[in-house]
């Protein structure tokens, strides 16, 4: 095995992630990367060896087996902590625990529950448009549409109120953020403990028909969710079940705008919309990298190791892309190509749960958008987009949109 070379250090500010990804795979599929803060990790970056390592049992969820946060190298005012070491829940665990904790929410988002819920999104969808349509031509389509969305429909679930929706966006954009402010990240994270918790607490004493109730309610192999495990699965499903279709429909939004080829495919009926839901997630994945797993033992990966004791990142900036996986042309934004190849929403024991909703939410949206306002189009040129500056979620700050 040849010697780990010196770590690329990632952008924070995520200036140019899908450069960023084309260097970070071809300077190999395991790559050690600096963090903000000096921060050491791993990132997988060829879909080949990221498909083999989501399903191998020595990269594991359980901090415990991070030997520099173990250390107290790493402190808890880190900016990316809550991301790393978020609590106990699905998405921290492994093996049997991870497999009670995920039963729960997995029983909620089958296809076939999902598929119930569409009216429900439809209503939201034509609701939200025609918001748009009584405004002014030019709106920040993600602000106006595309965060109230899968925000209103999440919410809508677990029970939490509409007069909470900008509370909790406040939240998650400073949550999933990277500023180098220590007591900002932790008030960030006491915020949302203390509305989940509340939220807990309050379906505790008054159950209703809402899927926050529903959790509590459930009784597992295991017996029945701690209030810690349920505010943090709460959290989990508040977390993915927004962020990740915001950035979806954003990114489709801007890919197809800067494609009008591609667009004319789907409108003439060539294509069908699902199919832009699928190369949008490839070409332009809602979550850049994800945090951690960590390598209970040293583990080789092509001509390397990653060594035990060391976090690991999937940069699906890089996997997407990768032309192993999807030809000489995986750079191209190309709505005809199979959609069933790609690793956006994982793989393995830890796949997102909430894909279907996901998809479903994007598939109602995107085809309702462009049929409500044919003639829409980007405010400002392609270039002066702003990305949001975020190692993990793959966004833009806003997304200004002439409407007719």
């Amino acid at each position: 095995m040849s010697a780990a070379p010196a770590p690329f250090v990632l952008d924070p500010l995520a200036r140019d992630n899908a450069a960023e990804g084309a260097l970070l795979r071809a300077a190999g599929p395991a790559v050690p990367v600096e963090l903000p803060g000096g921060v050491a990790a791993w990132a997988v970056t060829r879909h080949a060896e990221a498909r083999d390592l989501l399903t191998d049992s020595r990269l594991v969820k359980d901090a415990a087996h991070w030997a520099a946060f173990q250390r107290g190298e790493v402190p808890r005012t880190w900016p990316l902590i809550g991301l790393a070491v978020p609590g106990p829940s699905m998405v921290t665990t492994d093996g049997a625990e991870h497999r009670r904790l995920r039963a729960l929410v997995a029983q909620a988002f089958t296809p076939r529950r999902v598929e119930l819920m569409r009216p429900r999104v439809e209503e939201i969808t034509h609701r939200l448009l025609d918001g748009l349509a009584a405004g002014g031509p030019e709106v920040d389509l993600k602000t106006a549409f595309a965060f109230p969305l899968p925000m209103t429909v999440i919410c809508s679930l677990l029970g939490v109120p509409e007069s909470d929706h900008g509370v909790l966006r406040d939240l998650y954009e400073r949550f999933f953020g990277i500023k180098p402010d220590p007591a900002g990240i932790q008030a960030t994270i006491a915020g949302l403990n203390a509305f989940v918790n509340d939220l807990v607490a309050q379906r505790r004493s008054a159950p209703g028909d809402d899927l926050a109730s529903v959790l509590l309610a459930a009784d597992t192999e295991g017996g029945a969710l701690t209030d810690a495990e349920a505010a943090a699965t709460i959290r989990v499903i508040i977390a993915a079940g927004h962020e990740t279709t915001v950035n979806l429909i954003g990114n489709a939004v801007r890919a197809l705008l800067a494609h009008p080829d591609q667009l004319e495919l789907v409108r003439s009926g060539r294509v069908s919309w699902d199919a832009v839901v699928e190369e949008s997630l490839r070409w332009t994945p809602p979550t850049s990298n994800f945090l951690f797993r960590f390598a209970a033992e040293d583990i080789p990966v092509g001509d390397t190791v990653i060594p035990a004791g060391e976090p690991v990142l999937i940069s699906y900036n890089a996997i997407g892309r990768d032309p192993a996986q999807h030809g000489i042309t995986a750079e191209l934004f190309d709505v005809t190509r199979d959609g069933s190849r790609h690793l956006s929403f994982g793989h393995g024991p830890h796949v997102c749960p909430g894909s279907p909703l996901a998809r479903l939410e994007a598939g109602v949206a995107l085809p309702a958008l462009f049929e409500r306002f044919p003639g829409l189009s980007l405010a400002v040129p392609d270039g002066e987009l702003r990305p949001s500056p975020s190692l993990v979620v793959n966004s833009l700050l806003e997304l200004p949109i002439r409407l007719f």
